[in-house]
């Protein structure tokens, strides 16, 4: 296994490992380890899976989540529910995933309970252009902070909320008054502890943060607009142009990203994700 760092903010390039085999606990450990240090993001290029061989390796991680009853229940694989497709194509006259999706900054399922850990993304079929996806590491975010800021963020929580994204992320689904009953919103320290590394990052994101607990409407939208753009900015980003076979995997505890959505009419994209049950976000005075 050999590893080349992306950009100075995070993310490591990792070959020589085929996950078609299965994956001995030591290789998944030092998988692991490269994906912390790397601040939550990892790219394992040149994989030829099957949809059970995905599943496999992304339980390595932990419990999937099969999103059922979810506005994108729709999208999941037919014959393995831990898949949800993300794709603009379509065959007689179906849709073989959501199109557009994930064309907001966000942290995977945030407005849960206990949101997204890993997020396990593969590439089936990309696009000759355009497609990319932009991380960012919310780790460095939170190192930039003034201590007198920090000190102030460190006892907030902030609600997360579906409904939320329903007017943005999700404004080209139908998104019932079921739906939305049935992820209520969640409340989580802003600052969060990582529950492996003890690192602290920035908790909010633009597509599920509704508003700050205790706060004035008008001092929550300023805070949060500041902290948006804190950990949007470029310094702290990482854009992956994507290649055939590629699996990306990021820690949605410490990482935001943003799919950018420009190729549509320039061809073909197919992208099988697993995403893994995550622990209730810790605050950092644990």
């Amino acid at each position: 296994m050999q590893t080349r760092r992306l950009c100075p903010a995070i993310g490591t390039e990792i070959v020589g490992v085929d996950l078609s085999n299965p994956v001995s606990d030591e290789t998944f450990e030092q998988i692991r380890k490269v994906w912390h240090e790397s601040n939550g993001l990892v790219v394992i290029r040149d994989q030829k899976l099957t949809e059970e061989q995905q599943i496999a390796f992304s339980r390595k991680f932990g419990k999937l989540h099969t999103l059922q009853g979810h506005t994108v229940t729709k999208y999941l694989h037919p014959d393995h529910p831990e898949i949800y497709r993300v794709s603009n194509k379509v065959v007689d006259g179906k849709p073989q995933g959501r199109k557009g999706a994930g064309t907001y900054w966000h942290s995977d399922q945030s407005y849960e309970a206990t949101p997204a850990h890993a997020s396990v993304l593969y590439a089936k079929e990309i696009p000759p252009v355009g497609g990319d996806t932009i991380f960012a590491s919310t780790q460095r975010a939170y190192e930039a902070l003034s201590d007198t800021f920090k000190a102030f963020l460190l006892p907030l929580k902030a609600v997360h909320s579906f409904a939320n994204a329903s007017g943005g992320g999700f404004r080209n689904e139908v998104v019932t008054k079921e739906q939305l009953d049935a992820a209520p919103p969640s409340v989580h320290p802003i600052i969060r502890k990582h529950a492996e590394t003890g690192k602290f990052g920035v908790f909010v994101n633009p597509g599920f943060t509704a508003y700050i607990d205790g706060l004035d409407p008008a001092e929550s939208r300023a805070v949060l607009g500041y902290l948006f753009e804190l950990v949007t900015k470029p310094d702290y980003q990482y854009r992956h142009r994507w290649s055939p076979n590629d699996m990306v995997i990021w820690d949605n505890r410490c990482t935001l990203h943003y799919a950018v959505m420009d190729y549509d009419g320039k061809g073909d994209r197919l992208m099988h994700r697993c995403t893994v049950i995550g622990e209730t976000p810790l605050p950092a005075s644990v």
